[in-house]
């Protein structure tokens, strides 16, 4: 899309939103995108990639201390079947990445990346399918790690911050690599073992795959039926129920919603990473060792998230192990949207701004 496209998009979207009375979203900065190559890659499942391609966007540039150290990089990583792309969105980018707003882009060096399996980076639909290397969150951020240190010569980041699967990595990277950043930012998740309910909505969208008839091996030539379920079970964890029945009243506007939203989403998933997606967290578990976290770490989560709800106690039992850390639990609103509250950045940006005015 052309520059004078783009504005004229954009003057129409603020028309429109201004005769339906609604507040015009924040213009927001577009990121450049980028592919990184990692030779040789090894999974920890034992498999291997000759090529792993890892795609990225950044926005700003990076500024180094007198010591070289890079002082202003973020890096942001997204959820589970989701990309970098839905960063690059105005209740994301439209209230964080602006002049003057909390991650201005003219102050940070931000870094979105995709993760294995994920938006532009290698995956299963490229075209080995179900013959792709299993991949698990410690794959997918040793490749993160990579791509900043021999992609980008970033030796250093201000921020590790993350939504859903990305909120998981975070806890993982503030473990692996404790001396690598200074704050954390999890969002949407909690530093435990997949288990309980969290594993068993993880579990349906597996067997559904596995389990269909036109699934052949993850060798199909139209998208299994298991691809819908998965789907169906992915709109149900995403919201609160009070904002499904306010969406939704009536059987038929419910029906008609789940279907819309079904049907779009077919158009850009694949069965098969959806699979591996789903799969890769079964190596998540950062529990053991959280004590070896020495980053600032600002915990948010939602309590109207029906994936991470309050009333299992694993935030107030975790976090007590983490030396400088804050739990947030924002309340259920009108604002909120259950666990896909993590990208609505309005509901929670103060927070992140406290953090960040800590040196």
């Amino acid at each position: 899309m052309t520059t004078m496209k783009r504005f004229l998009f954009y003057l129409f979207a603020v028309c429109l939103i201004a005769r339906q009375g609604w507040a015009a979203p924040a213009p927001f900065p577009q990121p450049e995108e980028h592919d990184y190559t990692i030779r040789d890659f090894k999974f920890r499942s034992g498999g291997a990639l000759p090529e792993l391609r890892v795609h990225y966007r950044t926005l700003g540039s990076p500024s180094r201390d007198a010591n070289g150290l890079v002082r202003n990089a973020v890096l942001i990583l997204h959820g589970t079947t989701g990309s970098s792309a839905q960063f690059v969105r105005p209740e994301f980018a439209g209230e964080l990445f602006g002049a003057g707003q909390p991650l201005d882009k003219d102050r940070y060096y931000l870094i979105l990346v995709d993760g294995i399996g994920h938006g532009k980076s290698s995956k299963p639909s490229d075209g080995l399918h179900a013959k792709f290397p299993h991949y698990g969150y410690r794959d997918m951020i040793e490749a993160q790690h990579r791509v900043l240190t021999e992609g980008l010569g970033v030796n250093h980041l201000r921020l590790v911050m993350g939504t859903s699967m990305g909120g998981m990595h975070t806890w993982l990277w503030g473990e692996t690599y404790p001396d690598f950043m200074d704050a954390l930012v999890p969002l949407a998740c909690l530093p435990t073992e997949i288990s309980g309910r969290n594993r068993v909505w993880r579990r349906m969208i597996i067997d559904a795959i596995r389990g269909a008839p036109d699934w052949l091996d993850g060798e199909y030539k139209t998208q299994p039926h298991g691809l819908r379920t998965a789907l169906e079970v992915l709109y149900y964890v995403g919201n609160n129920p009070r904002q499904r029945l306010k969406d939704a009243p009536t059987l038929k506007a419910a029906d008609e919603q789940l279907d819309s939203y079904v049907t779009n989403l077919t158009k850009t998933h694949d069965a098969n990473d959806v699979l591996y997606a789903l799969e890769a967290s079964s190596d998540y578990n950062p529990s053991p060792d959280l004590e070896k976290i020495k980053a600032r770490v600002l915990a948010i989560n939602f309590a109207d998230d029906l994936i991470n709800p309050p009333e299992l106690g694993v935030f107030e039992k975790e976090l007590k192990r983490v030396k400088k850390t804050k739990a947030i639990m924002v309340p259920e609103s009108d604002q909120t949207r259950g666990h896909g509250t993590h990208t609505l950045a309005a509901v929670w940006k103060r927070h992140l701004v406290r953090l960040l005015s800590h040196n």
